[in-house]
């Protein structure tokens, strides 16, 4: 058979090996249910290469300046840019997101990952610090921690490598990579980007396969120094357990808590809204999972927010007119009918979508939905969904708002509504999330900006220069300055 994608096996101290297993298996595009490429699945021995080739390599990174692997960043961010065509139509294809609204986006946040931590690395610091000796300075510096372990999902596969990839580099590490299997025909072909910038051999190396075996792997390796890890509360807390003892940086799932006041400018409250469930089709950790709407203003924002979902075109992600495309997988399409059927079981109100649309190539493409009256008992209100719903949950005060967005065990992104200030500084300080919007979307972020959750939502920060403090490590040297008696 002849595909229009396949790997090559893994990418491996700066070349493309056969896989140690000699696995593989068709990749089917979410989008048209065709199958669009093959991948190689790798192995245990894979990793066990790949940690070795990494290892050689973290040490010829160490010795380089700052401003030397800044450059290796812009070469790769110059080298995604040229090929941004062929990387958000594989993206598209692959993933299921709309080329044109989404894409096309995605390639070009890729390339500002690698071109924002290739500035900061120059800014990367150490202090001075008083001593109680008169006779000592101190000093301290900031190292690189050596092999890092990546692990990254499908939902955005070129941005969220990127934001981790890039600040490892930059902060002098080498890096195994192992990126979602449904994805990783995008990853490869970042990959093939990130060789064109002629890193040292093994700076970065791709291993492709599933989670338990090859993901495994890699975190629990003795080579590896610190995890850096992308995905769900589930997975991320059983690679923090493989990964005991390493430095951990994981942004984990969110619930995000929508917050709608009676005072809010309720069409800027619905757009948001809006972007927040059904941006990427709802598979953001940063979703408005949980839209939680003033009782005195609930009827007219749905119908505000109803009004939103008809201008949303579910279609072919590859039509310029559509700007919702199919989930990625069939898990997540069965969860989130499972999460529906449930909310309206237990009396929750389908105002919209609600199903799969019929029709289309594959049973992937759920349609956007709004559910009324939920109520904290319902899967939809207590679990991450990670699908196109907006489910709308009314509270009477200030108190059972906060009771209600506190539900839960995550804490990642929340937004709030309104138009008074007093209100949202004191929402903003009392909802435990890592990050709290203000009249903006849960899915607003900027990438030198800290982010990242507390409670079960993930450990760390990433973002501009917290990414390098992460990716890091302080050494402290004292000197004594007192001259040979």
């Amino acid at each position: 058979m002849t595909y229009a994608y396949e790997t090559r096996g893994q990418w491996i101290g700066g070349a493309w090996v056969p896989s140690r297993g000699g696995g593989s298996e068709d990749v089917v595009s979410p989008a048209t249910g065709a199958v669009i490429g093959k991948l190689i699945t790798g192995t245990t021995r894979d990793v066990d290469d790949a940690v070795e080739s990494a290892t050689s390599a973290a040490a010829v990174l160490a010795t380089m300046t700052p401003f030397e692997r800044a450059k290796l960043c812009f070469k790769i961010a110059e080298s995604i840019e040229k090929r941004k065509e062929a990387l958000a139509k594989l993206l598209s294809l692959e993933q299921g997101k709309p080329l044109h609204s989404e894409a096309y986006a995605e390639v070009g946040e890729a390339a500002e990952c690698f071109r924002l931590w290739g500035e900061e690395a120059k800014r990367i610091q150490g202090a001075v610090h008083t001593s109680a000796d008169a006779n000592k300075r101190i000093l301290t510096i900031r190292q690189p921690r050596g092999v890092y372990a990546v692990i990254t999902p499908w939902n955005w596969p070129l941005t969220m490598p990127a934001e981790l990839l890039a600040p490892a580099l930059a902060a002098g590490n080498s890096v195994v990579w192992v990126p979602a299997p449904t994805t990783s025909l995008t990853a490869a072909l970042l990959a093939e980007c990130i060789a064109e910038a002629e890193l040292p051999k093994g700076a970065v190396n791709l291993v492709m396969g599933h989670g338990p075996v090859v993901g495994d792997a890699v975190a629990a390796h003795p080579g590896t120094r610190g995890i850096a890890f992308i995905g769900s509360t589930v997975t991320g807390e059983k690679v923090a357990a493989r990964g005991a003892g390493k430095a951990l940086l994981l942004e984990l799932g969110g619930n995000g808590p929508f917050v709608v006041c009676h005072d809010a400018d309720l069409d800027r409250a619905a757009q948001g809204a809006a972007i927040g469930a059904f941006l990427c089709a709802g598979q953001s950790c940063a979703a408005a999972g949980r839209i939680l709407v003033d009782a005195r203003v609930a009827k007219p924002f749905c119908e505000k927010l109803v009004a939103e979902v008809q201008r949303i075109k579910l279609g072919d992600p590859a039509d310029p007119a559509t700007t919702m495309g199919p989930v990625n997988n069939t898990a997540t399409a069965d969860k989130t009918e499972r999460h529906v059927n449930d909310a309206v079981a237990k009396g929750a109100k389908l105002v919209t979508g609600g199903k799969r649309k019929p029709g289309m190539p594959t049973p992937l493409y759920f349609e956007p939905t709004i559910l009324e009256n939920v109520t904290p008992n319902m899967q939809v209100f207590s679990e991450e969904t990670f699908g196109p719903v907006a489910p709308i949950t009314t509270f009477t005060t200030e108190e059972e708002l906060i009771a209600l967005a506190d539900l839960g065990h995550h804490g990642l992104v929340a937004a709030v509504y309104t138009r008074d200030l007093a209100r949202s500084v004191r929402l903003a300080e009392r909802i435990r999330c890592g990050v709290v919007n203000v009249n903006e979307s849960t899915n607003y972020w900027e990438l030198h900006v800290p982010y990242g959750g507390v409670r079960r939502s993930g450990i760390g920060r990433i973002g501009g220069q917290r990414s390098l403090d992460e990716m890091s490590e302080v050494k402290t040297i004292i000197l004594d300055v007192r001259g040979n008696s």
